[in-house]
């Protein structure tokens, strides 16, 4: 029946398309409304004499950004290794914007600058970021608290922030500071667990060692040191510094003193004394007790250059001064690409509250990952608390929680050359790749173990969700087989999924020296994991990994053989309580997003009055007890594509009807046409009479498992089943949910968590979801993937035994064996059509070979020769003797008449076609009739 649509109803929808129209053009027009403050630029070049405080001359190539109105507070931006001031432009003209004067500039030995690099030496890079402080305090345009004394912050990222820290250490003029993803101790950061502590009980990755030299991370190091050379950056970027002359020498634009301190470790593995100290002199360490300015440190959490534990030891001594600190850690880092778009922001809003207002709030914020799932990475989300906790519970009042471990005692070896050696992460690239693990665009999981290399201890299941936040601890004895010297370690947590997937939490690991001691004398150690904050899902465990090599440090190469065991079963980790992170929502695009809401609310109330009048007038009296009828049905995209074209049946009370046909037959769009989830371009479809359409109100006697059910893994089956079912507005004693759950034969399995059902649990688990309410009609797209058989075989009894209660099943398959033993009729499609429909047992009867037993197979074989309109006939002669013939269009019963009127007695009969030889055939024929057509 076709309907006039009203008049009326075309202009009210006319009416809300405007009005929609309207609000998106107000929302895009306030957005754009206001124009950036102007901004103006000029490159300069500052010529820095040498002087008391200042080793050599050196020329600083600089660019100064000026803000609308000045005079104003004074920006000096540092870049990271490898970078210049080009490298900052971005962030520079964004600080301009925010009304600050703002001066980037090339370090020496980096862009246009002269010099030589000398990882921020005290006398020539901090001494040349003093002096262009001093160029700051003599412009009119830049705010001034007093004769020489500009109002001035200081920011950088990497090699720039460690500068900046250093700047605030000997220049008292700095206001506020601000330094992201930077080291404290640089030694500590390339050569972790060095010191000089003798106790052996105390292994952190940068605190105390046993006075012997730390384990270089060979392949960091490789990077800082080679882009000084190369004229790469940390991060790969070889756009950075330009490159040396020919006559640089091996040392390319490092100061020779830089060069030679650092080429016998790199040889090595292991810092000299001299070393050491140059890099902790070059180091915010050696300066931090006389910070006073407001200090932001922000620190990645995917950072294997420098960790958690730095900002944390900058933090520390800062604060020992009374001076205010804020510590933001965020999911970033020179393992992700350096700083983020979020952590210049906390900078930029950190600087305009100290320098614009003098005020600031001291908080610590951190990003919270979940846990990665087999389907794709996971959101993250910002936590804060009121007062930075510290990583070391013995600094701070950080809560512990204590997790126990199991494991015996084990043996693990360092074979010659470490080699092959454990993969934790690749510098630049963390312990995971983005985007590399497959369809579902998750993460490729780098991290692995060799088997003989490792010893592993692992919690229960965890009961409860547990967040970490903070360097978790555990106390270990080790005794070593190994020359002296070479005792190295490296110990690691994993969290491992109920399904086994590991993921390195944080990225990073522990590195472990251990004091010479005679061969085999047990050695107590309390190990201090990577910082971290990460949270582990509840059914999850914790697995404590240590291993006798990893790839991203230089290992010994010498064989060794360590016995590594618990000497506390406990592995404590520490949870700082902290809160979500409230974000403020612009009020322009909430106002042009409320039009758009009401402007949708009253086309949607304009349709629903619409679709109900069809539907109260489109219902066929002849039909109210069919489950369902297609008629004609097309479906034509906009590309010209005719997905389905003309289809035509009838599914009746009772039936388990298979919807057959190759890939892109036609078949999953006509069931979503069914479900009503897209409309037809032609024909009709009724269930009961009804005709579908989006919402209409029959579909609540249809229920459907088509393209994934949804389940949620982390509620029990039961908790599943209820949620749908509420989702749907019925009430509850229609659910029928004892009867559905009694077909699907879960048993006890349905008040467990999804997320520990096999794929058979999970299949029938949907197949009762969509039997809630045992709707009159069931539509099911491939139920039996990836079902083993014995599964598959459970799987097709429910829905006999359902289809048995007088309800009816339309199930799309490409087991066609499966389907021949579940379904009563079947419909065959391709490119779009129905090209056969019938019982099973009419399909596989009307065609194919049919043996006849009998006593004297070749006389049969030469009476049947004479019978017109047969196909070949053959003769069978194995022990059970027959003859084998296409009966094409012929009565079987016209053959046993004409063998027994020939004298020659017949046994029997038999069918040998099977419904997948009919199938094929079908498909083969439309392919033929398909092509010709073209």
């Amino acid at each position: 029946m076709h309907l006039r649509r009203p008049r009326g109803i075309t202009s009210w929808i006319a009416v809300a398309a405007a009005v929609i129209l309207l609000a998106t053009l107000a929302v895009v027009t306030t957005s754009n409304l206001r124009s950036p403050p102007a901004v103006s630029a000029t490159d300069v070049l500052v010529t820095l004499p040498a002087g008391p405080g200042r080793a050599d001359e050196v020329k600083i190539d600089a660019r100064l950004y000026l803000p609308e109105h000045t005079p104003a507070p004074a920006v000096l931006l540092a870049h990271g290794f490898g970078g210049s001031k080009d490298s900052l432009s971005d962030q520079a003209r964004d600080l301009a914007e925010s009304g600050f004067v703002v001066l980037t500039y090339s370090a020496r030995g980096f862009g246009r600058s002269t010099g030589q690099i000398s990882l921020d030496d005290p006398d020539r890079e901090v001494a040349d970021a003093r002096g262009l402080v001093d160029w700051l305090a003599a412009r009119t345009d830049v705010q001034q608290d007093g004769p020489g004394d500009p109002r001035v912050g200081v920011a950088g990222g990497s090699y720039g922030g460690a500068l900046a820290l250093m700047l605030a250490g000997t220049d008292p003029r700095i206001d506020a500071v601000a330094a992201s993803i930077t080291w404290n101790d640089l030694g500590q950061a390339l050569f972790p667990n060095y010191g000089t502590t003798t106790a052996p009980d105390a292994v952190t990755p940068a605190a105390a060692g046993y006075g012997g030299p730390g384990v270089l991370k060979r392949g960091w190091a490789g990077i800082f040191f080679g882009a000084g050379v190369s004229g790469a950056s940390e991060n790969g970027d070889a756009t950075g510094p330009t490159e040396p002359g020919p006559n640089a020498g091996p040392c390319g634009r490092f100061a020779p003193e830089i060069c030679r301190a650092y080429a016998p470790a790199a040889e090595t593995g292991r810092p000299t004394p001299e070393l050491l100290a140059l890099l902790r002199a070059h180091s915010p360490a050696a300066v931090a007790d006389h910070i006073t300015a407001p200090t932001l440190l922000v620190q990645g959490q995917q950072d294997t250059l420098f960790g958690l534990d730095q900002a944390d030891a900058t933090a520390r001594q800062i604060a020992a001064n009374g001076t205010p600190v804020q510590v933001r850690w965020f999911a970033g880092g020179h393992d992700a690409g350096g700083e983020s778009d979020r952590s210049r922001a906390a900078v930029a809003a950190f600087l305009s509250d100290r320098l614009h207002d003098g005020t600031g709030a001291a908080t610590f914020d951190f990003s919270l990952p979940g846990t990665p799932t087999d389907q794709g990475q996971p959101s993250n989300r910002r936590m804060t608390a009121a007062d930075y906790p510290g990583l070391v519970a013995a600094d701070a009042p950080t809560p512990r929680i204590p997790v126990g471990l199991i494991g015996d005692p084990q043996t693990v070896v360092r074979p010659p050359g470490a080699s092959p050696a454990a993969l934790s992460s690749i510098p630049g690239l963390g312990s995971t790749v983005a985007g590399l693990g497959g369809a579902a665009g998750g993460a490729l999981d780098l991290a692995a173990d060799p088997p003989g290399q490792s010893a592993r201890f692992s919690s229960a299941p965890l009961e409860r969700p547990l967040t970490l936040t903070g360097t978790s601890s555990v106390r270990l004895v080790v005794s070593a087989l190994a020359a002296p010297g070479d005792g190295v370690l490296f110990a690691k947590l994993y969290d491992v999924s109920a399904q086994g997937r590991r993921t390195l939490t944080g990225g990073a690991v522990s590195a472990i020296r251990l004091p010479d001691s005679p061969a085999g004398q047990p050695i107590p150690l309390t190990v201090t994991l990577p910082g971290v904050a990460f949270q582990v899902s509840e059914s999850h465990h914790l697995e404590l990994v240590v291993t006798a090599t990893d790839q991203a440090y230089a290992n010994p190469l010498t064989p060794a053989q360590f016995s590594v065991a618990l000497a506390d079963p406990t592995l404590s980790v520490p949870s700082v309580p902290a809160e979500t992170t409230s974000r403020a929502v612009p009020v322009a695009p909430l106002v042009g997003i409320g039009a758009i809401a009401a402007a949708l609310a009253a086309l949607v109330i304009v349709t629903t009055v619409r679709s109900r009048r069809r539907v109260v007038a489109q219902v066929d009296p002849d039909l109210v007890d069919v489950p369902l009828v297609i008629s004609d049905l097309r479906k034509t995209y906009t590309n010209g594509f005719r997905a389905v074209d003309g289809v035509s049946f009838t599914v009746r009370r009772g039936q388990v009807l298979g919807l057959l046909g190759p890939n892109g037959a036609g078949k999953t769009t006509t069931l979503r046409m069914l479900m009503g989830l897209i409309t037809p371009t032609a024909g009709e479809i009724r269930v009961f009479g009804h005709t579908v359409t989006p919402g209409a109100p029959v579909l609540s006697r249809l229920g459907s498992f088509v393209e994934g059910s949804g389940l949620l893994p982390h509620l029990s089956g039961i908790d599943n089943l209820r949620l749908y079912w509420e989702a749907t507005g019925r009430p509850a004693a229609e659910a029928r949910m004892d009867e559905a759950l009694e077909i699907a034969d879960l048993g006890d399995a349905v008040h467990r968590k999804v997320r520990s059902y096999s794929q058979g649990m999970r299949q029938r688990l949907a197949l009762a979801q969509a039997m809630l309410g045992l709707p009159d009609l069931m539509v099911l797209d491939e139920p039996t993937n990836g079902l083993d058989p014995p599964q598959i075989r459970t799987m097709r009894e429910v829905l006999v035994n359902y289809a048995r209660t007088g309800r009816t099943v339309l199930v799309s398959s490409h087991l066609l064996a499966e389907v021949e033993q579940t379904c009563t009729d079947v419909v065959v499609m391709n490119h779009g059509r129905v090209i056969a429909t019938g019982t099973v047992e009419e399909l596989t009867s009307s065609e194919g070979a049919t043996e006849l037993h009998v006593d004297d197979p070749e006389h049969a074989a030469r009476v049947l020769a004479t019978v017109d309109g047969l196909g070949p006939v053959q003769v069978q002669g194995d022990e059970n003797p027959a003859v084998r013939v296409d009966l094409g269009d012929l009565d079987p019963s016209v053959l046993v008449r004409t063998l027994v009127e020939a004298g020659i007695g017949v046994r029997g009969l038999s069918r040998s076609t099977r419904l997948e030889d009919v199938f094929l055939r079908l498909v083969h024929v439309s392919d033929h009739r398909e092509r010709e057509t073209l």
